[in-house]
């Protein structure tokens, strides 16, 4: 083995044989906290420009978020004139506070209440580390040492506060490293904070519990939650909030069963940006929650415009498998996915609702509610099938096939796949479509014709293009224009199938007919469309037996 399992510690399990977080059920959203301007921010290679942070800044009101942590004022000029350039310019709106960050260090706190002077509301967030790690190796201290600091922030924040009583203040403490904390030192240390703060007499405080490391399944992180919410003072009077990050790849999870175990509020980043592995994704908990009918109070109906800001300002690319905003989240290739699609969005009523829900195939959530477009959903490959192929052809085209032609045109897609390697757009499905099965042999176009009916039989006169005029009698159009075939090239012919259909107003035709014919070992399949079904099936006829006759 290359490495060693052993030399990890696992994370100690919360023994709580009454927990209730499991039978819970996310009925309404939290409430949102966007830190892509501060957590974000601070973890991309390039930070962010004042006017880069002020695009995205406008993004995140736009989408409906009512809180917006925009920088660590303290810790740089950038955040500090940001944050200025915010409450100067009016560019706040009067439902949406700011929150900064700044740790528990008074000279840290001062400078940041100077960034803040003139905001209507703001939230400071002040932190410092509690974690067994961290108080041994980095700070050199015990549980009472920092819990002293972080009291001392508490009491610093508060009397920074008194100075202003123009800006209605909120107050967030966040023992950072919370995963990495014995639970009974996390308890006191926030109790500390909150017996400093009083926020039963009224001062709005949110306690904020984060997995700066995600170092534990999404259930201990859960149970941890709960565990502190059943410990913590004047719990009614206090917002409890999350602020999880992935390195487990559970980030969502963590702080869905997190607000399952009772927490109010959620800290992330739209599509996830931050630190390592990055933060809580906002798009996918906002939209787990929108696609099991609970809604998510943030609008994510222009995903594209989401994506195309996020990635402007941070110079990173979104996965093309990313939940809900990557290009291919709501694309198959499979066949027999792509089978299943089409038929179910063939069975969806345009009236979805509660008595008619969604209810499609591989679709969690309609595509169309972000703005994506049904022809973006099947994609054609050599992986491919007769249900994806028909399903372009039906949406981009107005063309519907038999299932006997479905069959045929598949291969012939598979096998242009096979032979380029790669996917097969819908341009490139028309055209060999056209090529196989529309295009005319040559001397077999049809040029006028006359039809006489007695009874139950058809007699038939057909002109081609080059002058040869084709007679014969049948029973119906097709049987009579088959007979006057034979008569001509002295061969028996066979129709093995023949369907016709109406067209959309796509297509630049009101009727198709489909005919597949044999003669002999030959087969000739062929598909016409014309003004009207008459001559739609008389040219299908004459190319399918164009086709067999020369094969």
């Amino acid at each position: 083995m290359a490495y060693d399992f052993r030399k990890y510690r696992p994370t100690p399990v919360v023994v709580r044989p009454q927990r209730r977080w499991p039978d819970q059920v996310i009925t309404q959203a939290p409430r949102w906290c966007a830190v892509d301007l501060r957590d974000g921010n601070q973890a991309l290679v390039k930070p962010m420009t004042v006017e880069q942070k002020t695009r995205l800044f406008l993004l995140l009101v736009k989408v409906g978020f009512k809180e917006i942590e925009v920088g660590f004022p303290a810790a740089s000029q950038p955040d500090f004139d940001f944050v200025r350039q915010l409450i100067e310019q009016q560019q706040i709106p009067d439902d949406v506070t700011i929150q900064v960050l700044t740790q528990a260090r008074p000279e840290l706190i001062a400078r940041t209440y100077a960034s803040l002077k003139g905001a209507k509301r703001a939230i400071v967030h002040v932190y410092n580390s509690t974690s067994r790690t961290q108080r041994e190796q980095v700070f050199r201290t015990d549980v009472a040492g920092v819990k002293a600091i972080a009291v001392a922030g508490a009491h610093c924040v508060a009397e920074h506060a008194a100075q202003h009583p123009e800006t209605q203040w909120t107050f967030q403490y966040s023992p950072e490293s919370f995963t990495g904390t014995e639970l009974p030192v996390a308890a006191e240390v926030v109790n500390a904070v909150i017996e400093a703060w009083q926020p039963q007499h009224g001062q709005a405080v949110i306690i904020n519990l984060p997995a700066t490391v995600e170092v534990s399944t999404p259930n201990v992180f859960a149970d941890s939650v709960e565990w502190m919410l059943e410990h913590m003072l004047h719990r009614e009077h206090v917002t409890v909030s999350l602020h999880t990050h992935n390195d487990r790849g559970c980030g969502v999870a963590a702080a869905e069963l997190g607000v399952m175990a009772g927490a109010d509020r959620v800290e992330g980043t739209l599509l996830g940006n931050g630190e390592r592995t990055g933060n809580m994704d906002l798009v996918t908990m906002a939209m787990n929650l929108y696609s099991q009918g609970v809604d998510p109070k943030l609008d994510f109906s222009d995903m594209r415009s989401v994506i195309d800001t996020v990635q402007a300002v941070t110079e990173i690319a979104t996965h093309p498998r990313h939940a809900y905003a990557g290009e291919l989240v709501f694309t198959a290739f499979s066949g027999s996915h792509q089978d299943a699609i089409r038929k179910c969005l063939n069975n969806q009523t345009e009236d979805v609702s509660a008595e008619h829900p969604w209810d499609v195939a591989y679709l969690p959530i309609d595509p169309r509610d972000l703005g994506r477009r049904y022809e973006e959903v099947v994609r054609i490959n050599s992986q491919s099938g007769k249900g994806g192929v028909l399903h372009v052809l039906e949406q981009q085209f107005g063309i519907t096939l038999p299932r006997w032609l479905q069959i045929a045109f598949s291969r012939v897609v598979q096998e242009d796949a096979e032979r380029g390697g790669g996917e097969v757009d819908a341009s490139r499905i028309h055209a060999l479509f056209q090529q196989h099965y529309v295009a005319t042999p040559e001397g077999w176009r049809l040029n006028g014709y006359t039809l006489d009916r007695a009874d139950d039989i058809v007699t038939a006169s057909i002109t081609l293009s080059q002058g040869t005029v084709l007679q014969g009698q049948g029973s119906g159009v097709v049987g009579a224009l088959i007979a006057a075939i034979s008569l001509k090239t002295g061969l028996v012919l066979e129709v093995e199938g023949f369907d016709e259909f109406s067209l959309g107003n796509n297509t630049g035709a009101n009727a198709m007919a489909c005919v597949r014919i044999r003669q002999g070992e030959q087969i000739g399949e062929a598909v016409a469309l014309a003004e009207d079904t008459t001559a739609a099936a008389l040219q299908a006829v004459l190319s399918a037996a164009g086709r067999a006759l020369s094969a």
